[in-house]
């Protein structure tokens, strides 16, 4: 079964005089999975916020699971107001950070996913703080 999106007219912008609609997208098909390309997140050129596909926006009624290409052209950041345009696609969640020709290099480090980066930092500094109190036991 496929739907339609159904833009609703609700309100006049009174700065710009236009219309703003209040969309309510939902997926074209809810039992269709998503595909790696449309789970690609979204970061916002201007302020850092991230679109994320599996959690959809809140404020302007965008269902999760709504890939950010299916998202209309009027559509702002929620955040900054920044335009569509202004986004950049940073890859699904839980990829390594970097460019690709360089995940080879640093030991193995640059292929850790973000969160087995934080683990591997702050758990290193745990160690050395256990260690530096140690010392108070030479006395």
């Amino acid at each position: 079964m496929t739907t339609e999106p159904s833009p609703q007219v609700n309100e006049v912008d009174a700065a710009n005089g236009q219309q703003v609609q209040d969309v309510d997208l939902v997926s074209k098909e809810a039992d269709k999975p998503l595909t790696p390309r449309e789970m690609d997140r979204h970061e916002c050129l201007a302020c850092g916020y991230t679109y994320e596909p599996l959690k959809g926006d809140d404020r302007s009624n965008i269902a999760a699971g709504v890939p950010f290409e299916e998202i209309p052209l009027n559509w702002r950041c929620p955040v900054c107001g920044a335009q569509k345009k202004r986004f950049a696609n940073i890859g699904p969640a839980g990829t390594p950070s970097g460019f690709k020709e360089n995940l080879n290099y640093g030991l193995g480090v640059n292929t850790l996913t973000p969160g087995q980066k934080n683990i591997l930092i702050f758990g290193g500094l745990a160690i050395g703080f256990l260690f530096f109190l140690s010392l108070y036991g030479l006395r």
